[in-house]
């Protein structure tokens, strides 16, 4: 069967890097993935098999027959690009201005399409015991995700077990990330509007001094929720963009911040509106200004389940040996595989894409790229997983 798996895999390979690219050259936000759609239909239709859109128009659910009654396993991959500028000087750039595959999601595409097509053959040599399911999730960069639609419309019905991958530019290409429990954080977003009244920059003693109120809100703001949640487990409030005023003598009555807050720990999340509505009561209580809060609850932690992730480190250590294989970090980032996971038990693991000649970049990074032979180790650990038995 492994040589078999590395056969088909390597035939498959320049055509996965090549699917790989034309996603990239052409991303899609979320929500508006109809190209990647319709090309990633359009493969595996030719591969025979009856690939189902669902019903929001992108994303697809597809399963692979087995030969026997055991349990169907699943599949996944996201599918949907950033909003960002893609600077990399590579051939297969994005050519959309202002979106960008710079989370991977081009190469988990990939993965999952190219396992597919293994699998498939491998069906219809009657060498598949268990059905799979291939599931793509669209619009996993928004909340509360893709994912959402996929249970509500079934993806998950019959499915015993699911396995994801996610490209981590932290660790080298030939190298896999495994963890039991969670390892991912929940995610939620928070929109804060500070008014006041507005006023000249000459007399701000008459007046509600906006962007130092702001500037309260933001170093105040996290370290004061923290306090209130009162959790030892990793937390954290962090702004991504403050937009206020537009003249230099003129004090605005209005600024709008937009962050994330992030938890490891459940209980945490479950508390933590309330702890930042409450902070932020306190913060901006006796400096005149009025406030209004959008806190909108985004994904819990992805928390790996002991006997999945068993298979899937049995998987990599097949494929790219036992020391290649290590403990990866947890995660402050979120990843709507969460939704999955509380479902049905779950394997998410980090591949690694850094290699040899590239720059040591995070994800979302506007340079962000990969060493493509991440693709065919990606396909052979998802395969692994797939056919191998449960751990005892």
């Amino acid at each position: 069967m492994i040589d078999a798996v590395n056969e088909l895999t390597t035939a498959f390979t320049d055509e996965l890097i090549a699917f790989r690219r034309r996603l990239h050259t052409y991303p899609e936000l979320s929500g508006q993935e109809s190209a990647t759609t319709e090309a990633i239909v359009d493969r595996l239709r030719v591969a025979g098999l009856a690939p189902v859109v669902l019903q929001r128009g992108t994303g697809v659910i597809c399963d692979i027959p087995g030969t026997s009654g055991r349990p169907m396993v699943a599949l996944r991959a996201d599918i949907d690009a950033l909003a960002m500028n893609d600077l990399t000087t590579a051939s297969y750039q994005s050519r959309v201005p202002g979106v960008s595959h710079a989370c991977g999601h081009d190469v988990h595409t990939a993965v999952v399409l190219g396992a597919g097509l293994v699998l498939q053959e491998l069906s219809e040599r009657g060498e598949l015991s268990r059905s799979v399911r291939l599931i793509f999730e669209p619009a996993e960069e928004t909340m509360p995700g893709g994912a959402k639609d996929v249970i509500e419309q079934g993806g998950l019905d019959g499915v015993e077990r699911i396995f994801g991958l996610h490209c981590d530019p932290k660790i080298d290409v030939g190298t896999i990330g495994v963890r039991d429990g969670a390892i991912t954080s929940a995610a939620d977003a928070i929109e804060i509007h500070v008014l006041g009244p507005g006023g000249h920059t000459a007399r701000p003693h008459l007046t509600v001094d906006l962007l130092s109120v702001v500037g309260r809100v933001l170093t105040l703001l996290p370290e004061a929720v923290i306090h209130r949640v009162g959790t030892t487990e990793a937390f954290s409030v962090v702004f991504g963009t403050v937009q206020s005023g537009h003249a230099a003598n003129v004090i605005p009555a209005r600024a709008v911040l937009r962050g994330s807050v992030r938890t490891t720990d459940l209980d945490a999340w479950d508390h933590a509106e309330k702890a930042v509505t409450e902070a932020l009561g306190d913060v901006l209580a006796d400096t005149g200004a009025q406030w209004e809060l959008h806190y909108t609850r985004g994904v819990p932690p992805v928390v790996n389940e002991e006997v999945t992730t068993g298979m899937m480190r049995n998987a990599a250590a097949a494929v790219v040996g036992p020391a290649h294989v290590v403990e990866t970090l947890r995660s402050m980032g979120g990843d709507t595989f969460a939704w999955f996971a509380q479902e049905v038990p779950a394997a998410f693991a980090r591949l690694g894409t850094h290699g040899p000649d590239m720059a040591l970049l995070d994800l979302h990074a506007s340079t962000f790229d990969v060493d493509e032979r991440a693709i065919g180790i990606g396909v052979r650990t998802l395969v692994g997983a797939v056919v191998m038995d449960a751990p005892n």
